[in-house]
């Protein structure tokens, strides 16, 4: 991107800030009011400039400048100073999530509330979710002379149950035995690893063995996630969406389950946090929003995706900050869950 020089940066600065704080377009003399110690004139000279340049546009002949797309992406990677959440607020953070259980819905719900929270944005949040789920371990248990229950967990949380008919009854002792034998030859395999087990199985071991391999694709072969949500009236809020048509396009948006699940996937970063600008995201649906994401979890096991959608005209800083703490604070709570 084109350099600037050091005064068109500070007016640039300027115009996003105050443009972001008020929604009115900036007009020469309240940037001479900021300080900037220079004559209208001058700065009415900049502002020409920089909307010569892209990163301003006049909505009006007679009215001030407002940011462009240019504009706010040249902030959030050349101007804008970092932020990091207050550390009361952190230490309050981290309070809410100690005083839940280790049950992954309750950390989502709690991780959503807490990001629109910080941010004053709509929080967007998915569980973590492996590409290809592991195997940790089964049980078998006696129900019956003709039935077993098998018991199957794996890595990322999933636990599935399934009734298996015995062609002869199989004391509880001896499932325990075929169930220890199985995990030490599974544990941590994924499923194709599992299915191309070459070992000396029985036709009873076969058959579970067959029984896991095909559950785990199933789960390997889910194509959808939830995705958690918070803070949508804080978007309604902002002056860009008191149109009523502007509203519904949202709220059809925000419906769009397979939508959001398509943006979060293909936008968030591997690592660090990743900020779509409006019509960046190639996506006509999102020409009005900018989106901050952010990846966590355990990479090559399970990660999921936080992320805070709002206006273009966003707080940049706060909204990456507040989405930085918290994709960091889910993948320590992560990493203690699986013994990290």
């Amino acid at each position: 991107m084109v350099g600037l020089t050091e005064r068109q940066d500070q007016v640039l600065a300027f115009v996003v800030q105050e443009y972001v704080e008020n929604a009115q377009p900036v007009g020469s003399e309240t940037l001479r009011r900021r300080g900037l110690g220079v004559s209208s004139a001058t700065i009415r000279n900049e502002l020409a400039a920089l909307e010569e340049l892209g990163f301003l546009m006049q909505p009006h002949t007679s009215a001030g400048r407002v940011p462009t797309e240019k504009g706010y992406r040249y902030f959030v990677e050349s101007l804008m100073d970092e932020f990091e959440l207050p550390l009361v607020e952190q230490r309050m953070i981290r309070h809410q999530f100690h005083q839940v259980t280790l049950d992954i819905d309750q950390w989502m719900r709690l991780a959503a509330a807490v990001l629109a929270h910080s941010s004053h944005g709509a929080a967007l949040v998915t569980a973590p979710q492996s590409e290809h789920c592991r195997f940790k371990h089964l049980q078998l248990i006696a129900i019956s002379d003709q039935v077993a229950l098998l018991v199957i967990v794996l890595y990322e949380g999933t636990v599935k149950q399934q009734m298996l008919a015995l062609a002869q009854p199989i004391e509880q002792e001896d499932l325990m035995r075929v169930s220890n034998r199985l995990n030490d030859y599974l544990g941590g395999r994924n499923g194709e690893q599992i299915r191309a087990l070459a070992i000396a199985l029985s036709a009873f071991e076969s058959d579970v063995v067959r029984i896991v391999a095909e559950v785990m694709r199933q789960v390997d072969a889910r194509s959808s996630q939830d995705v958690y949500r918070d803070g949508m009236m804080d978007i309604l809020r902002q002056p860009e969406f008191s149109a009523s048509e502007r509203i519904q396009a949202l709220l059809e948006m925000l419906e769009q389950r397979s939508l959001l699940e398509a943006m979060l996937s293909e936008f968030a970063p591997a690592r660090g946090v990743h900020v779509v600008i409006g019509s960046e995201s190639q996506r006509d649906e999102m020409n009005d929003f900018s989106i901050v994401l952010a990846r966590y979890g355990l990479p090559g096991e399970a990660t999921g995706v936080v992320g805070v959608l709002g206006p273009v005209r966003m707080q940049y800083a706060r909204s990456i900050g507040a989405v930085r703490y918290v994709a960091g604070l889910l993948g320590d709570l992560m990493a203690r869950m699986h013994g990290r």
